[in-house]
């Protein structure tokens, strides 16, 4: 049958991820990279459409006196705006250029100080704590310190003007740091849970300290879940102070010390979120309320209600009585919310859209402010899917996805909440699927005027990594990763008739499914075991409508699958170590293997396009041989903008989409 405009040249998507490589398990064929040309080949042609995704993408908000201070997120360079409430205008900036994001903020007990901690994606060997003298935001932000965890997810002050922070490191449990300002130095207070895989909350009185930690990434298995400790200033010394209610829960999202109280939170998987309300000088002495909402953040106070943002909205939570109401506004739905303050009757909200939000708590009205019109820096960030039709390129970013029209040139920003992972086009409808546990999303540019869901997913299949569309049986597939329980699944859904399913764990309890790709009606999905135990990848074959496994092949390689695409009668596949293989269908079995190290060092993307398998790494564009399947290499130097993993796509006349740097680029290429 013909394939549907948009999708049919393809039949797998690429994957994404942030684990580390290994070498392979049995030899490959020699490394034939190194005799691939090094600069594009004359019928080779590159043409390069402008900034992926331009925005002013934010992670933190927090308010000062009138003033907001929120902090960039995947932009070049991190940085902080001041946004000046009265006006509705930005007032001050200030650079930090360490790491990609600013998800911590605090100020200090004078309100004088502020304090930044920032994301990276590796250690930069330079501070990733900051300190911001707002009595003159002229200045530059100045570097205070470094902790030995790469990430600052979370900062508190305590009334004597220390520091705390709390974050973490992939393979490492989250530590206590804490920053003395008086000495300057920087001091590491131990790991209170070992099975932790990060922490994201932190509160400090002058005599404790409360540490929420958990395992929102990289769990399952034998990693922790929702953790409290309480931390003796004076004695040095952690006690697990965790509510046992709590527990079932996979991480502990928020710590605040509110008045006389301590409020914390939780972000949920398989259950709903929770508050628990305690007296910090007996945190035995607590009270659990369970909400209707997956997760709890960003805790605020303002009279006798403490106000916070869920994944469906605001929310007011009485301690008195336990309840849970939610916050009515006139105005726009503010998608991710990353800052929530409360002054003088009114909300301050700081939207992922990049948005402030006002909100009258008396009559429900709600005054919205764009910052990019504001004043504040709108630039490229790193990017996620792609998409491509004849006429559109979609590319996803932080909560919004950017439409390039062919014709016009002209790009116009979509919101949608969280993170497009992986994008495709069906007869000039948009289909996504969108991190973290959003489900299906969908747009068409004729008859929408915004995305909007299209499915719900089990929440704790929360990552989306893979998409692609089955001709055959009119599906489309979507390979997936639970961060919380470990292992992953395969969603399934149908754009005709609006069914569709869920397969837990297809491939085993471990492996995540980081890549799919489809032909004949069958669905391949590749796997991705980040756990000591097992198969490192596993491709099994399975019948998309009934579930049915068909057979399967463990790679003789040492890591998992990174991407997936077929021809004729062939599986190409790349893993997350620069391994390539090839399965032959009818026999199923591996049948090629090579060492592509020096072209695809660590995650990668593959499409077919004009008969031909491409792949895209994280620095080059190349294309296999479909009867040697010997590689060359396209594009070197691409060194795409991508935050979480490579992608390309191509449109119905087989040209290549992807990123060179964080520009857009279309790649003519005529073997």
């Amino acid at each position: 049958m013909s394939h549907p405009q948009g999708i049919g040249r393809r039949n797998l998507l690429r994957a994404g991820g942030a684990l580390a490589l290994g070498a392979a398990a049995v030899p490959l064929l020699p490394d034939t990279s190194r005799a691939a040309p090094d600069r594009p080949r004359p019928r080779t042609r590159i043409t390069d459409l402008g900034p992926a995704v331009e925005q002013f993408a934010l992670m933190s908000g927090l308010l000062v006196g009138d003033t907001v201070y929120i902090g960039s997120r995947n932009l070049e360079p991190t940085g902080l705006i001041g946004f000046h409430l009265p006006t509705r205008k930005v007032v001050s900036r200030t650079r930090l250029g360490t790491g990609h994001s600013v998800q911590a903020l605090a100020v200090d007990p004078t309100g004088r100080h502020l304090y930044a901690g920032v994301l990276a994606k590796a250690d930069e060997g330079r501070p990733n704590l900051f300190r911001w003298d707002l009595s003159t935001p002229d200045q530059p932000a100045v570097g205070v310190g470094r902790t030995g965890d790469r990430d600052i997810r979370a900062l508190t002050v305590a009334p004597d003007g220390v520091v705390f922070a709390v974050g973490g490191i992939p393979g490492k449990a989250p530590a206590l740091w804490e920053y003395d300002p008086a000495t300057g130095t920087v001091t590491d207070r131990g790991v209170p849970d070992p099975k932790a895989t990060l922490a994201r909350a932190v509160a400090a009185t002058t005599t404790t300290v409360f540490f929420g930690a958990g395992s929102v990434l990289s769990g399952g298995g034998d990693a922790s879940r929702a953790s409290l400790f309480a931390f003796d200033r004076a004695a040095g010394t952690f006690t697990d102070v965790t509510p046992p209610e709590l527990e079932t829960d996979p991480s502990m999202r928020e710590v605040a010390v509110l008045g006389d109280r301590l409020v914390v939170s939780t972000s949920a998987s398989t259950e709903f979120a929770k508050f628990a309300v305690l007296d910090p000088a007996d945190p035995t002495s607590y009270r659990v309320t369970r909400t209707d909402s997956k997760v709890i953040k960003k805790l605020a106070q303002g009279g006798d209600r403490i106000y916070f943002a869920a994944e469906g909205g605001l929310r007011s939570f009485a301690p008195a009585t336990g309840t849970v109401t939610r916050v009515a506004y006139e105005g726009p739905d503010l998608g991710e919310i990353w800052g929530l303050d409360h002054t003088g009757g009114t909300l301050a909200v700081v939207s992922g859209f990049g948005l402030v939000a006002e909100i009258g708590l008396a009559d429900g009205t709600c005054t919205v402010t764009d910052l990019g019109a504001a004043g504040a820096p709108v630039a490229a960030q790193t990017a996620m899917g792609i998409a491509a039709d004849r006429r559109h390129v979609y590319v996803g970013g932080n909560n919004v996805l950017a439409r390039h029209d062919l014709r016009t040139g002209k790009v116009v920003n979509l919101r949608a909440p969280g993170e497009a992972k992986d994008a495709e086009l069906l007869d000039g409808a948009l289909y996504t699927g969108q991190y973290s546990s959003q489900g299906m999303w969908t747009y068409h540019p004729a008859k929408d005027e915004q995305p909007h869901r299209l499915a719900e997913f089990p929440a704790e299949q929360n990552r989306p990594l893979d998409l692609c569309y089955d001709t055959v049986n009119r599906l489309f597939l979507v390979g997936v990763q639970s961060d919380t329980e470990g292992g992953g699944s395969l969603w399934t859904y149908a754009p005709r008739t609006g069914r569709q399913s869920v397969r837990i764990n297809p491939i085993d309890a471990d492996q995540l499914v980081r890549a799919v790709a489809t032909l004949g009606g069958v669905a391949y999905l590749g796997g991705d075991n980040p756990t000591p135990r097992g198969p490192r990848g596993t491709v099994v074959a399975l019948a998309p409508v009934s579930g049915k496994e068909l057979w399967r092949v463990d790679l003789p390689l040492a890591t998992g699958v990174a991407a997936l695409a077929t021809r004729g009668r062939h599986l190409y596949g790349l893993t997350r170590g620069g391994g390539f293989f090839v399965v032959d269908l009818t026999a199923r079995r591996v049948i090629h293997t090579a060492d592509l190290r020096g072209l695809c060092p660590g995650f990668a993307a593959m499409t077919t396009s004009r008969d031909t398998v491409y792949a895209v790494s994280d620095t080059t564009v190349f294309r296999f041989h479909p009867r040697t399947f010997a590689v060359t290499t396209v594009v070197a130097g691409i060194n795409g903008g991508w935050y979480s993993g490579p992608h390309v796509n191509s449109d119905a006349d087989g040209r290549l989409y992807t990123l060179r740097g964080r520009n857009l680029v279309r790649i003519e290429d005529r073997p």
